[in-house]
């Protein structure tokens, strides 16, 4: 795991970070990260240019004179693509250039970033960016304590931290080659424009949480179904009345005995007779 110092805003060493070599260890994959930055600029763009063709352009249908005769070229219209102010030919049209780029390879950008910047030099934690008060001063104060400004010019500086602190995002607004986000608005192209990053100590749990492969399979396993519990037998039921039902079997049975024990002397009646 790499260990990066924590400083403060005053470019004092407070502690040190052991990164994710899951996220912060990576090899550098050009192909993988110029891939994600051609997606996240075609995803931008607002496909919104247009020409005029031979049918949008003003103009009148007749026939500016006759097909033979004049010794002119003949012509059709005067919206044709060859006269001046004349329709456009395979021109632009509005369109959708967005497409969609699979999670797996946009989060293996990120990381691969992340770990070239961190073997460059250029990222570096924070334990905490706090102002006491929204002011533009003391933020370019902070940037040149920690290094950002060379001979009187700022790096492209990309600051991630919650977007919650309200001073930060006021503070900075007015600062050009500066943006600040969040760890779930961070984005290839800003790590790739931006030269330098400055991450709160905060932030860097979120974008492991994020972008950890790990954590990311664990995620996409569905949850096991509890398993169903066994109907229990249903309990054997005391009849109440079962005393007074055998008492009443016990009276008809003698009576069908009888019955049985007359039926052959009713048949030796008969034989008699």
């Amino acid at each position: 795991m790499p260990t990066v110092k924590v400083r403060n805003l005053k470019n004092k060493e407070v502690g040190d970070i052991q990164l994710s070599d899951a996220v912060f260890g990576v090899e550098l994959n050009e192909a993988l990260i110029h891939a994600a930055v051609m997606n996240y600029r075609a995803n931008g763009r607002q496909g919104t240019s247009a020409t005029k063709t031979r049918g949008n352009v003003s103009g009148s249908g007749r026939k500016l004179w006759k097909q033979k005769g004049t010794g002119r070229a003949r012509i059709a219209s005067l919206r044709s693509p060859l006269w001046k102010g004349g329709g456009n030919v395979h021109g632009p049209q509005p369109r959708d250039w967005s497409y969609q780029m699979p999670k797996k390879m946009r989060r293996g950008a990120l990381r691969s970033a992340l770990s070239e910047r961190l073997r460059e030099g250029n990222l570096i934690v924070v334990d905490e960016i706090a102002f006491g008060a929204p002011k533009t001063k003391d933020f370019l104060a902070a940037l040149a304590s920690l290094g950002l400004v060379e001979n009187a010019k700022r790096a492209k500086t990309l600051i991630v931290d919650s977007l919650d602190n309200a001073n930060l995002v006021l503070s900075s607004r007015n600062v050009q080659k500066t943006k600040v986000t969040n760890s779930f608005g961070l984005n290839i192209y800003d790590i790739v424009y931006h030269e330098k990053l400055v991450i709160s100590k905060a932030a860097i749990d979120e974008i492991v949480s994020l972008l950890d492969p790990n954590q990311e399979a664990a995620a996409d396993q569905p949850a096991e179904k509890p398993a169903k519990a066994k109907k229990a037998a249903p309990a054997e039921t005391v009849d109440a009345e079962a005393p007074v039902k055998e008492k009443k079997a016990a009276a008809k049975k003698p009576a069908k005995a009888e019955a049985v024990e007359t039926a052959p002397a009713a048949e030796e009646a008969t034989e008699n007779e």
